[in-house]
């Protein structure tokens, strides 16, 4: 399938599960990832109230990188039944409500290429694959767009495309250059698409819950509703985890 001039797989994380790494046998508990330790003191106790303590929530990690790295170490330590990635967003569309949550369907990355700003190209649109695949390991190649639902989203929480920046829109530009290539974008973050390829090579189902705190491009934190989006993640992922919300 081809959406905002990318080619991506179309098939959902729960369809490329794979027992190759985790047994059914021995499958843990979900496992819940939030990038900062702001996010985890106000999303954690809410899980747990509505979930109980089984639930792990983790910290992934601020940014791309680190959240890659830490996902896939806890994958492996932990071998959870799936993955959901918890915190706030800045939207791009209005039809996002600041202070509501919203799971996505899809995430993309930008910000691996080449250029900057308008002049901006994706590895994709370079020809370049993230991760060129593995037929042995039975996983499929990477390019800049992943599926991030692991099954039926709630209609009313449901949102399609999340990009995910190295760094987050400074200002309006910022935004105009990145829904240039990325027009179907509602929403950005910056762990997303990181978290996403971990769990694809692991072969582990995601969902991603961000809760809308802002407007991206504004930066003036006063502004930002950052209490009310992280209660809002918490009680949508609750309610994706079976939990009472």
């Amino acid at each position: 399938m081809t959406t905002g001039g990318t080619a991506y797989d179309d098939r959902s994380s729960a369809d490329v599960f794979s027992t190759r790494h985790v047994l059914v046998d021995h499958m843990q508990e979900p496992l819940v990832f939030v990038p900062t330790e702001l996010e985890q003191g106000l999303i954690a106790p809410l899980i747990a109230a509505a979930c109980g303590p089984t639930i792990r929530v983790e910290r992934c990690g601020f940014g791309a990188i680190v959240a890659a790295a830490r996902t896939a170490q806890l994958i492996t330590e932990r071998r959870p039944q799936r993955v959901l990635l918890v915190g706030i967003a800045g939207r791009y569309a209005d039809a996002l409500a600041i202070g509501r949550a919203y799971a996505f369907e899809r995430v993309a990355c930008h910000g691996v290429g080449a250029g900057s700003g308008g002049g901006f190209v994706p590895a994709e649109a370079m020809g370049w694959n993230q991760w060129p695949g593995d037929a042995a390991a039975a996983t499929g190649a990477i390019g800049d767009m992943l599926p991030c639902a692991s099954g039926t989203l709630p209609a009313a929480a449901r949102a399609g495309l999340l990009l995910s920046a190295c760094a987050a829109s400074a200002d309006d530009d910022d935004v105009r250059s990145r829904l240039e290539l990325w027009p179907d974008a509602v929403a950005e973050d910056m762990e997303g698409f990181a978290v996403a390829a971990a769990c694809r090579l692991a072969g582990v189902p995601l969902d991603i819950v961000r809760g809308i705190s802002n407007t991206a491009g504004d930066r003036d934190t006063s502004r930002w509703q950052i209490e009310a989006a992280a209660r809002a993640a918490a009680d949508l992922a609750a309610t994706l985890l079976g939990g009472r919300s």
